[in-house]
């Protein structure tokens, strides 16, 4: 059954039973298990929360102070000892402190930069998710392929062993189809690596070992990117990749920190407010505080404080100079990111063109290495072709299988990839991408093995 869409951030579908995990239920493993997503959502919400520490430093601070003290005056013409207690509430207000409100803004900076990095791991585990499911399909309809071709290596070993028996054929041409015979094994060797491999990257992401997954249809359409201009694609990602908003923010970030630097030079004034009550105990004659006949004084007490830095041993002129360094950085990586992209949006837009026209190509290719490979099989038997000839016919009708395949799975991912450079993949791509998914979808096997039925893919759209 098709999964509904769940409302909320991810859009997800809701999982029901099936034999086979689809694409939308790798993604929800791995949204619930991957640690890269959260570590990105830790980072942006300790920078949101950064902004609150950095704005207490502008509002009023209001304490409580408590102090005991015991005194002994010992001098000429004054000997006295007694204890001092002090309590009441001081209030401290920053009046002009340019550094802190840099810092301020340099922190809302920060906290915008974290967020476009938290958006930009949400996109990436979508790709990611999406290139490990499809490497496994991938890896499994190589594996396919390669047995196909082993099996069929087999027959022609074993066929060529029985004319060699009877004379028909030279004892050359047993030794070139065991050679490709056990070619064909070392490759299914390596191909069954590959696929292990493959699974365990997807386990990686998702947390858990997955043997069946969903396959893609056979009728799934390839459609070009739109718009179809490469020059369209590079603004929209230089617009909205969220790699060239966070290092855009970094640059703000850095500006901000620069002018705090600066701002050492500046004086700062604060306002202070206190109010509370001296308790003096053992005073005696010869004491210079004056107190009331319990001993108590009440005072309270506003401030303003002026402070003029003059010199602090360089370290201000010194900030300053790595502060625009940090700019120059930030700067630096700014076009950095802006080319990649750029350069990469263009890079995926012919990419996927690309893709679309090798698929169409490699489908045709595979009607015509079937019917040649049908033609050679034909003339071996009437003695006009040799065993050589059936190999490689053979050969290529199965890489032609695989390519097939791999194109097809290239153009899903590559779509991908230039949704991500564009900085508009969503969710919703993989709840579309799903819809084309079926345990009951016949993969490559379905043409691999087929020996005696014309070539489905005759008919594909």
């Amino acid at each position: 059954m098709k999964k509904s869409v769940l409302s909320g951030l991810v859009g997800l579908l809701v999982a029901q039973p099936a034999l086979a995990i689809d694409l939308i239920g790798a993604y929800e493993k791995a949204l619930a298990y991957d640690s890269g997503i959260a570590a990105a959502r830790a980072s942006y919400e300790s920078q949101q929360a950064n902004i609150n520490v950095v704005r207490s430093q502008l509002l009023p601070q209001l304490s409580a102070f408590g102090d005991a003290r015991h005194t002994d005056a010992d001098g000429p013409g004054r000997e006295d000892s007694y204890k001092t207690y002090s309590y009441g509430l001081e209030l401290a207000q920053p009046l002009f402190r340019p550094e802190i409100w840099f810092n301020f803004d340099a922190s809302q900076f920060q906290s915008q930069s974290a967020r476009a990095d938290y958006s930009l791991a949400q996109q990436q585990l979508i790709l990611d998710v999406a290139t490990a499911y499809f490497d496994v399909l991938r890896a499994e309809d190589n594996l396919t392929t390669v047995r196909a071709a082993e099996a069929a290596f087999e027959r022609q070993y074993d066929q060529a062993r029985e004319r060699y028996e009877v004379g028909l054929i030279a004892i050359t041409e047993v030794y070139e189809a065991r050679a490709s015979y056990d070619s064909t094994k070392s490759e299914r060797i390596a191909a069954e690596n590959d696929l292990d491999i493959a699974r365990e990257q997807l386990s990686r992401l998702i947390g858990e070992n997955v043997d069946d997954l969903q396959n893609l249809e056979q009728d799934f359409p390839l459609t070009r990117p739109q718009p179809m201009d490469p020059s369209a694609w590079e603004n929209i990602a230089l617009q909205q990749n969220w790699r060239i908003q966070g290092a855009a923010y970094d640059l703000d970030a850095s500006r901000s920190l620069l002018d705090a630097a600066k701002s050492g030079h500046l004086p700062t004034l604060d306002l202070s407010a206190s109010y509370g009550n001296t308790r003096l105990d053992g005073v005696g004659q010869t004491s210079p505080l004056q107190t009331n006949r319990d001993g108590t004084t009440t005072e309270g007490v506003v401030a303003l404080r002026l402070n003029v830095p003059l010199y602090e041993g360089h370290g201000t002129q010194a900030e300053i100079r790595q502060q625009r360094a940090q700019v120059e950085v930030a700067d630096q990586n700014l076009n950095t990111v802006r080319r990649d992209v750029s350069v990469n949006a263009r890079s995926f837009y012919r990419t996927v063109n690309t893709n679309i026209e090798t698929v169409t190509a490699q489908r045709q290719s595979i009607v015509s290495r079937r019917s040649a490979l049908d033609a050679t099989r034909a003339g071996y038997q009437v003695g006009t072709r040799n065993i050589v000839e059936v190999l490689d016919a053979e050969r290529n009708y199965y890489i032609s299988l695989r390519d097939y395949a791999n194109a097809r799975y290239d153009y899903v991912v590559n779509t991908l990839n230039l949704k991500l450079v564009a900085g508009t993949l969503s969710p919703q791509d993989l709840v579309d991408l799903n819809r084309w998914l079926s345990s009951s979808a016949p993969g490559i096997e379905a043409i691999a093995t087929d020996e005696t039925t014309e070539n489905p893919l005759q008919s594909a759209p």
